[in-house]
């Protein structure tokens, strides 16, 4: 009997990735055709209505884009403060992408917009060391002492170290632009490393995250990513998982 497996037809319909999926399963929130269904591999066929939380949710189209965030702008849908949000420079028709990850107000650069669940957990999960570059710069000169720090590991919060790799662009006395790698995604992570280290960061941009990058953007612009680029994303995904 053909049909699509429970926890990938939920993940197909943007909600969340296939091991959410197999989470909500197991909890017995998820009903086909009105029953109770927590068997993990059941197949799901055409005819049925499979509701998650008693909401029918059907397959998506997913789709997939490059933002360019500009400073001044939150991450997120809505905000109960009135400040402005990135949704406010993007069409309605684009209002149900979800952001993968965040960058502060005052941080620009790189934002994946997304309805595939399953694609942006495996890109933000703690246990998937997945490569995000930022061209940073502070206010003052950066010491080799600083670098070694930042390399072996600063508790920015307790117990949570924060680790990043430092590649120093320009430096004078008065400031240092420098590429910093994360494979973390601590929130306020870089700026919280240079606050311990006695510096402030004048501008962050994030200019790649995992094998996209800002090539062809400006500034407040947004762009699909081509079918070529998402299957090599998901191959790199699959490669870092694989040496994890």
């Amino acid at each position: 009997m053909a049909g699509t497996r429970l926890n990938k037809y939920i993940a197909s319909s943007g909600l969340c990735s296939r091991r959410k999926a197999d989470e909500l399963i197991e909890s017995g929130v998820v009903k086909i055709n009105g029953k109770t269904v927590k068997e993990l591999g059941y197949l799901v066929q055409d005819k049925d209505k499979v509701f998650v939380e008693n909401k029918l949710i059907h397959p998506v189209k997913l789709q997939y884009y490059r933002f360019y965030k500009p400073a001044g702008y939150i991450t997120t849908s809505d905000d109960e403060n009135g400040r402005k949000t990135i949704y406010d420079l993007l069409p309605e028709n684009l209002h149900h992408l979800n952001p993968v990850g965040r960058l502060d107000k005052d941080s620009t650069g790189l934002l994946i917009l997304t309805n595939d669940g399953e694609l942006a957990n495996e890109l933000t999960h703690p246990s998937v060391k997945v490569p995000k570059l930022y061209r940073v710069t502070i206010d003052s000169k950066i010491t080799n002492d600083d670098i070694a720090k930042m390399n072996n590991g600063i508790e920015i919060e307790p117990d949570k170290i924060a680790y990043a790799q430092v590649r120093i662009l320009e430096v004078d006395n008065k400031h240092t632009t420098m590429e910093i790698l994360l494979f973390q995604g601590l929130n306020r992570q870089i700026r919280k490393m240079f606050e311990h280290l006695g510096h402030n960061v004048v501008s962050l941009k994030r200019i790649q995250h995992a094998t996209l990058n800002l090539d062809g953007l400006k500034r407040g612009e947004f762009k699909p990513i081509k079918p070529q680029q998402i299957k090599e994303l998901k191959n790199f995904l699959n490669k870092v998982k694989k040496n994890d």
